[in-house]
């Protein structure tokens, strides 16, 4: 058996057990990335050195006593948008390209504290703005199950190289379902957990009220113990929260007798696959068999929760992104004339269609007669949103439903329908509008081999049930591997 077919979980207890060094297993990762690097694309930067050299510190650390924590050692990857010191950090854009930061994001501190050692960082769709890792300036990153199909996105680097067996976990971010999404088609697990629990101080921002860091793995016990890690309340950060708990593996258990589980009519509509639909329908029973209580309900306003949802991340993006202005940092045109065509040129050479797109679109709805019509619309419309969820959280521990309509599209189909890839995130935006805690867990494989991802979303703060539902799931069934893995 090879060392990268374990969890995470597992590495870091043969780590502390002696019977593997973080040097090799370091070696093993940098191996898998050389094999595989070529046909999937996960990977923006690799740092071999650094990894190496950080490897051997930690090992010291922990035979030292020092660093004694269930990951300790276990190798990493960081999605680009997250900000390491000395190393590029470029959100897969030209305008962002030779950008290596003076400073470290606190979710990727509180990882090293913990003797993660990282091997690089991982492509994305530009800025996080996509839901295929096709808009990145660097190229698209492939599915592992196969290579003519998207992995999602915008978490789509970490996602593949996950499922690709290229590290044992990575760092994702969340804006409308970045995580969840990808994971889904990507066959491994991943948590957005509820808005504020883990900093965003560092986090490169697409849109600020949605976007929430991650982790993703292979199974729920390595999520659960990395969000352990990195969850944390931090000044720097004006929107994390102070939590009482943040003890996520004590949900690691293996019992979901009386826990009521709802699943929204609305969720299984036009457009769901038929194959996702059964799939998630036998999930629900495997659940129900396990001593849940499952019954479908009606959750009102999905309908209104893409158009809310992009009004507002679109409006927040104009925003954040007006300080890539070629000044101080990144891409500046080689030539102009005065100032103001500096700024027009350089952004113009530095930003993809898709941002561009969202940042027109964010500009329009903020402007003036416009920000009434949509912008305030949207904000209450959320307001509405939340509400509903709250209703439903007053009968309901946990809501089931798929993470995403539809298996893997192959690549180029999404792109060419902007509109279409909008209406993908249908099932996981509303969790990013309300700030809950949402996980996808696989559920199976469609005729074409491809994987099927159950989503479960929990009340704000209550991770531990969602993951314990997980946990009990996947107990029934063996992690499957990807043929690239």
């Amino acid at each position: 058996m090879s060392l990268m077919n374990l969890t995470a979980v597992e590495l870091g207890k043969k780590i502390k057990n002696k019977e593997v060094t973080v040097v090799e297993a370091t070696k093993a990762a940098l191996d898998a990335i050389d094999r595989n690097e070529e046909k999937i694309g996960a990977f923006v930067t690799v740092d071999k050195e650094g990894a190496l050299k950080r490897a051997e510190e930690v090992q010291k650390l922990i035979d030292e006593g020092k660093l004694d924590g269930p990951l300790a050692g276990v190798p990493v990857a960081i999605k680009d948008n997250m900000c390491t010191k000395g190393m590029l950090t470029t959100c897969s854009s030209k305008i962002l390209d030779n950008f290596k930061p003076t400073f470290t994001s606190e979710a990727v501190i509180n990882l090293e504290k913990a003797g993660a050692v990282i091997i690089g960082k991982t492509n994305m769709d530009e800025f996080a703005m996509g839901s295929t890792t096709e808009t990145s300036a660097f190229g698209a990153t492939k599915n592992p199950w196969n290579t003519e199909h998207v992995p999602g996105g915008s978490s789509g680097g970490s996602c593949a190289a996950v499922a690709a067996e290229e590290c044992f976990y990575a760092l994702g971010s969340d804006t409308g379902g970045s995580i969840r999404q990808p994971s889904s088609f990507c066959g491994v697990t991943g948590i957005k957990p509820t808005y504020g629990t883990v900093s965003r101080y560092g986090l490169i921002a697409y849109g600020s009220s949605l976007d929430q860091i991650g982790p993703i793995a292979k199974d729920v016990t390595d999520c659960a113990t990395i969000l352990e890690i990195i969850a944390s309340h931090d000044e720097k950060d004006s929107t994390s929260v102070k939590r009482e708990d943040y003890d996520f593996t004590s949900a690691l258990v293996d019992d979901v007798k009386g826990m009521k589980i709802g699943i929204p009519r609305d969720y299984f509509g036009e457009g769901l696959d038929s194959e996702v639909k059964d799939a998630i329908r036998a999930a629900a029973k495997v659940l129900e068999e396990k001593g849940a209580i499952v019954e479908e309900f009606d959750l009102s306003l999905v309908e209104y929760a893409i158009p809310a949802y992009y009004v507002i991340a679109c409006a927040e993006a104009s925003s954040n992104l007006a300080r890539f202005d070629g000044v101080k940092y990144g891409h500046r045109a080689a030539e102009y004339d005065g100032l103001h065509n500096m700024y027009k040129k350089s952004r113009s050479e530095g930003f993809g269609p898709e941002v561009k797109r969202r940042i027109m679109l964010g500009s329009f709805v903020l402007s003036s007669g416009y920000y009434d019509a949509y912008y305030l619309k949207a904000l209450r419309t959320k307001a509405l949103i939340k509400k509903a969820f709250d209703d439903a959280f007053a009968k309901y521990d946990v809501i089931l439903g798929p993470a995403a309509p539809t298996t893997a599209p192959k690549l180029g189909e999404s792109l060419s329908d902007p509109l279409k890839m909008y209406l993908g995130d249908i099932y996981t935006i509303s969790v990013n509008l309300a700030g809950l805690p949402g996980i996808s867990v696989p559920c199976g494989t469609d005729s074409k081999g491809l994987p099927i991802g159950l989503q479960l979303i929990g009340d704000c703060n209550k991770e531990k049930n969602i993951i314990r539902a997980a946990y009990s799931f996947e107990q029934t069934r063996e992690y499957k591997h990807s043929p690239l893995a």
